[in-house]
């Protein structure tokens, strides 16, 4: 199928920005890194058609660091959808991440496909779990057969870090009891993991993307900052329900603190 006829989403993550911008988070300016992610996906042609946030975008939990944000995601000029992380505030993102070409929907059509945002973060608690409401949301909105991606915070999949494991979701039974009778969900995303992740369960298929800032090491027991660079992900979801993804990273670091 051509790829022109594709529904072009990019997926970045983990933010983690402060109201000051020269501020760092383990040796990474996390605005200047962003910047340069943003400088990458700028260039990448045919331009997405969605942009897609999936938590922990600020790391102080002001409303600075969100104007920061939407300040530079709005030059890109595309469509862009969010969901909290445990580092965010739900109540100070709506005020300021629902300014055009921002939105706070959480069910969206795109072309052929519907995308399903589902908020997993519990307020004070560093893993996730997904409401009752939210759950029932997931239902209600697979009643229609259209190729379906899910997006969510916290990862419901073991990805073999022992310390990130126990910050996951929590109520993954939940989860997959959902999507297991709905074949049409096809793709589940997710962030929190700061590293690329791939894993195939029951036809669905988990990605985790990296953080546009640090970097975490896999499989480790313990949290180990990584060497590899920042990044985001592409998806591209075909009419027919078949779908192809790349992670690009910057070629070159550009946030670490003087």
């Amino acid at each position: 199928m051509a790829k022109s006829s594709s529904f072009v989403v990019a997926q970045i993550t983990d933010t983690h920005l402060f109201a000051d911008e020269a501020q760092a988070m383990m040796g990474c300016v996390t605005a200047r890194s962003l910047q340069a992610v943003l400088q990458e996906l700028k260039q990448v042609n045919p331009k997405p058609n969605l942009l897609l946030l999936t938590g922990d975008l600020s790391q102080d939990e002001t409303p600075e660091s969100y104007h920061h944000l939407q300040t530079q995601v709005a030059a890109l000029n595309i469509p862009t959808y969010w969901i909290p992380g445990n580092h965010d505030r739900i109540d100070t993102m709506e005020k300021v991440l629902s300014i055009p070409p921002a939105s706070p929907q959480k069910f969206i059509q795109a072309g052929e496909w519907q995308l399903i945002l589902l908020t997993s973060s519990i307020a004070g608690h560093v893993e996730g779990e997904l409401s009752s409401e939210a759950l029932a949301d997931l239902e209600q909105q697979l009643q229609t057969d259209r190729p379906t991606l899910v997006a969510l915070h916290h990862p419901p999949l073991v990805i073999g870090s022992a310390w990130m494991d126990e910050i996951g979701l929590k109520n993954s039974d939940a989860l997959f009891a959902i999507l297991d009778r709905h074949p049409q969900v096809k793709l589940v995303l997710f962030g929190h993991i700061h590293q690329e992740f791939a894993q195939l369960r029951n036809g669905i298929t988990y990605l985790g993307t990296p953080s546009t800032c640090i970097q975490f090491e896999p499989l480790q027991a313990k949290l180990t900052i990584g060497s590899e660079n920042p990044g985001f992900r592409l998806i591209n979801l075909y009419p027919d329900g078949s779908y192809s993804t790349v992670v690009q990273r910057v070629k070159v670091k550009s946030g670490a603190a003087q």
